[in-house]
Order: structure tokens, then C-alpha cells, then sequence
């Protein structure tokens, strides 16, 4: 498992073509978006990136920033041609302070 940090500034173009290019692999089956924990699995359930954002849920832009980047990333996953799936928790009040 690789787990990949990812601070408050990050870019949005930048972080979505990381994690388009993961989810496009044919070994990769699910995004599991939790928060700041974007986890991602092969087919075998097994976890092979963790993409931790280090970021403040309670700060409006950067909230709207992981929304953008949610929205690309499900796009993609909804336009490969395979099983490839997500699960999206991404704003959960278990994230505030």
C-alpha cells in the first residue's frame, strides 16, 4: 500500500489526474471516497493507495476544491468501460472540528 499526502494547497487539475490515471488501471476496482481519506482497492478487496488530505473540512474553499476534484474523479470512474465503482462520504459531520 502507498499512501500519497496531499496538502490543503493542492491542485486540483494536478490531483485529478493522479487519480484518474490509478482508477483507469485494470487491476483497480473501487474508490472509496471517506473524508480526507481517499482509499483506493484492486479487485482482491485489497487497499493500494491511500490518498490522505491534509486539509481544514471546515474552510469553504477547500471544501469546494475536494468537491471539484470528487466530480472529475466520478466522471472518469463513470466513463471507463469497466466495473471500476466508487463510494463517496466525502462531507460527513464526523469531519469537523
Amino acid at each position: 500500500m502507498k499512501e500519497i499526502f496531499i496538502e490543503a494547497d493542492f491542485d486540483v487539475d494536478e490531483i485529478t489526474s493522479k487519480i484518474n490515471s490509478l482508477m483507469s488501471k485494470w487491476s483497480i476496482q473501487l474508490l472509496d471516497i471517506n473524508g480526507p481519506n481517499w482509499i483506493v482497492f484492486d479487485y482482491d478487496m485489497e487497499i493500494k493507495y491511500v490518498f490522505i488530505f491534509n486539509v481544514d473540512f471546515s474552510d469553504i474553499e477547500t471544501r469546494i476544491k475536494l468537491e471539484d476534484l470528487k466530480l472529475n474523479v466520478i466522471h472518469h470512474i463513470e466513463g471507463l468501460k469497466d466495473e471500476t465503482t466508487y463510494r463517496d462520504n466525502l462531507i460527513n459531520a464526523v469531519f469537523f472540528d
